[in-house]
């Protein structure tokens, strides 16, 4: 059986970890078939945006601890593992297609990691976030990377150093998803902003992903200047003209 289900309709591609069992735990395997999935949805010219579920009561509970556990002593699987995994958080970051989090129950450890690096995230009432590696001597040093990019340093700190499992009105408050609702509606909701995203001019939205992230590098001058450059390439293209065009005769912009 396939832990990540793929499927695509009306510009959106919904990625689903499936394994509720294990509260969709993060295998090497598991890893890989998103990577895949995640470079599915970028190389598709129809998809415009992704939602990134998981199936069953939980988001993601973080890596395969039994997984880990039994490749003890295995450096090789270790690297393998952690580098897969940064590739598959570099990869949601750079793909052009935003990213939306539907979040349900927890979102642990490298499960967090992947609510703070989706460009987007929608959580129900219900869902609860935290790091907890500290609790088993094992520091979430590379949801820490993600975290600490979404969140004040204080809160991600006191997340890393706890350990604590935070509720989703705290998450909310710390800045880590766009909003909460109840669960009942958490399908409505992110179906609702994916198709609101997906009405949106491709090109612009593939220029602002890029350049969102890469002006975040720069410091402020350096900012304006990519940014400046960044609209007048913009500008040249078709659905500029046609978005500029419509807004002026009070018409809906046919996007090329």
């Amino acid at each position: 059986m396939n832990t990540v289900i793929y499927s695509s309709a009306d510009g959106i591609a919904r990625i689903t970890i499936n394994k509720p069992n294990s509260r969709n735990s993060l295998s090497l395997e598991t890893l890989r078939e998103l990577q895949a999935a995640f470079e599915r949805a970028d190389s598709d010219a129809g998809t415009r945006v992704v939602i990134l579920a998981g199936n069953g009561p939980a988001f993601c509970a973080g890596h395969d601890l039994k997984e880990i556990r039994a490749n003890a002593g295995n450096d090789a699987y270790a690297k393998e593992l952690f580098d897969t995994c940064a590739k598959l958080m570099l990869t949601i970051t750079r793909i052009s297609k935003p990213v939306i989090a539907r979040v349900q129950g927890i979102a642990t450890a490298a499960g967090a990691q992947l609510v703070a690096t989706a460009d987007l995230a929608i959580a129900a009432d219900n869902s609860r976030f935290g790091t907890p590696g500290v609790n088993i001597g094992l520091f979430c040093s590379t949801p820490m990377v993600a975290l600490s990019r979404n969140v004040s340093r204080k809160h991600a700190l006191e997340m890393l150093l706890l350990g604590d499992l935070v509720p989703a009105e705290d998450a909310y408050r710390f800045g880590l998803v766009n909003r909460i609702v109840p669960e009942a509606e958490l399908d409505a909701a992110v179906d609702a902003l994916a198709k609101k995203i997906a009405s949106k001019s491709p090109v612009a939205v593939k220029t602002g992903k890029a350049a969102f992230y890469k002006q975040l590098e720069y410091g402020l001058d350096e900012a304006y200047a990519y940014t400046a450059q960044v609209m007048a390439e913009n500008l040249r293209s078709c659905d500029a003209d046609e978005g500029i065009c419509a807004f002026i005769e009070k018409r809906a912009p046919a996007w090329k």
